[in-house]
């Protein structure tokens, strides 16, 4: 791959920045809007472990388009700005806002011992991003110095987010290397087993890189990867005061909450970190930065504050007619109609929009419990989860699994099957403990239906099940069920099947790390 190479017949590449074993990273010009860029190119046939099936492949590079709409979504100043995603030849690419400045990690080599009231300004912006990311839900997965930007203003950019989730939707997909996709030195004792992750994840890394500025060292370091993930799983942190005196006991004590090894032990959100952050900050008209890239500048001289609510809407202008009381009536097989173009061309966002509003009008007209607003509520909820609105389905899957259960029994298949996408709504939400409880309710009923005429439903549910028992730290149940799986997973498909070899790599990955 050479400079001068345009992709997507609009961005020429013009300089590399940086590559990895996946893909590389380039400035380019947009010859579309003249403007600089950066475009990010994955190659799928890596990502994919090295296997290259066609199918993965295809698979992949419809996650990945999925992935960056749900992105683009995010509108926060911490985050890097997304402006196209697609495939272009062998390669995906994802083309971004360029971001002046340096990254975190040079910013540390070139001031260490890094000063704590920068530590604490860099990651209190952090906690701004990640509830805005958490709240989606996106879970980022590979929060590192690499990939967060300090700009010349010292505001802070987050960069690839929902790259990490792209590639290992699934966290027991493993790369060429035999390792989860991520960093190790950043990586949650939950993600390091292969367990679900949740919110709780990303605050693992930020304590990560909170102790590697205040230290100088990430906390668990090693000559292999698994060391340093066998070092994650049973080691405690050395408190950072140890190294640098002058840093304050509630910030070394917050580091070491975010560094947990259960996440149940660790802070509940971004918000709860930044409210611990928020007494250390520099004080607004504090004396004002000495040099470029301050972290500190945005708090000593903060943008004037977004307006807590929008003013009240205009009213009609003086002489007009008054606006009519009563709306017309929905057209609901229109609505319909559109949905269904709308997302034959991709465009989910705008069939949940409309999915949304014409829900209640349909729910006036024809009553709740007609067959036409059952329908539009089943396509709601799924639209909602296609776009990765979880928090926005859940409710949504739980009432239609209360109205199916009435009717039919718990265990008809369609109370079942909302039942199990909410108990996947809870698992993307980073609800652990619920989304274990609700696929643990469902299992009895998926294998009494599906156990001689299509076990991959049951074997997907105990999969989840494994996982989230290592997301909860519970790692000899979560290696039992897996290991359980497998041996039915062999007995019914064979031990040449590529699910049962899946299944042995994640648990031989598992007994690497617990006993390297």
């Amino acid at each position: 791959m050479t400079a001068g190479r345009v992709v997507a017949d609009r961005y020429e590449l013009a300089a590399i920045l940086g590559q990895g074993g996946m893909g590389q990273v380039w400035t380019a010009y947009d010859r579309r809007l003249d403007r600089r860029v950066a475009v990010k190119l994955l190659r799928p046939d890596r990502v994919a472990g090295g296997h290259g099936a066609g199918g993965d492949v295809d698979e992949l590079r419809r996650r990945f388009v999925r992935e960056c709409r749900v992105t683009a979504q995010v509108d926060h100043p911490g985050l890097v700005t997304v402006h196209d995603a697609g495939g272009d030849g062998d390669d995906l690419y994802l083309v971004m806002q360029y971001v002046e400045g340096a990254d975190l990690a040079d910013h540390l080599a070139e001031h260490e011992p890094y000063p704590w009231p920068w530590t604490v300004a860099v990651a209190a912006q952090l906690c701004a991003v990640l509830s805005a990311v958490h709240a989606v839900p996106i879970v980022h997965r590979d929060l590192k110095p690499r990939n967060v930007m300090v700009r010349p203003d010292g505001t802070v950019t987050v960069l690839d987010l929902g790259v990490a989730s792209v590639l290992d939707t699934d966290t027991t997909r493993l790369t060429h290397t035999g390792s989860p996709i991520g960093s190790p030195a950043y990586m949650a004792p939950e993600q390091a087993m292969g367990g679900a992750v949740g919110p709780g994840t990303d605050l693992y890394a930020l304590g990560v890189l909170l102790h590697e500025l205040l230290s100088g060292d990430v906390p668990f370091a090693g000559s292999t990867a698994l060391g340093v993930l066998h070092r994650h799983l049973y080691e405690p942190p050395v408190p950072v005061r140890r190294v640098r005196p002058e840093v304050p006991e509630s910030l070394e004590a917050l580091v070491l909450r975010l560094l947990a090894k259960d996440p149940q032990d660790r802070p509940s959100c971004a918000q709860e970190v930044y409210e611990h952050l928020a007494p250390l900050l520099p004080a607004r008209g504090g004396p004002g930065p000495t040099g470029p890239l301050d972290p500190t500048r945005p708090f000593l001289r903060p943008h004037a504050p977004w307006p807590d609510r929008p003013g009240p809407a205009p009213g009609p202008p003086a002489g007009a007619p008054p606006l009519p009381a009563v709306p017309p009536r929905p057209d609901v097989a229109g609505a319909v109609d559109e949905v269904k173009r709308l997302l034959g061309e991709g465009r989910i966002t705008q069939a949940v929009d409309i999915l949304g509003s014409i829900l209640p009008a349909a729910a006036a007209e024809h009553g709740e419990r007609s067959p036409v607003v059952r329908i539009l509520r089943k396509q709601y909820a799924a639209t909602l989860m296609d776009d990765g609105q979880y928090r926005r389905a859940l409710p949504e899957l739980r009432r239609l699994a209360a109205d199916r259960s009435a009717e039919a029994g718990p265990a008809d298949p369609g109370a079942l099957d909302f039942r199990h996408d909410a108990a996947h709504c809870l698992e993307q939400l980073g609800e652990a403990g619920a989304a274990l409880a609700e696929y643990r309710s469902v299992l009895p009923g998926f294998e009494a239906l599906y156990a001689a005429t299509d076990p991959a439903r049951p074997f997907g549910v105990r999969h989840r099940i494994g996982h989230l028992l290592l997301a909860v730290g519970d790692h000899a149940a979560g290696h039992q069920q897996l290991q359980s799986l497998l041996w039915d997973a062999e007995r019914v498909y064979g031990p040449q099947h590529p699910y049962p070899a899946e299944l042995r790599r994640a648990l031989a990955h598992q007994r690497e790390v617990r006993g390297a």
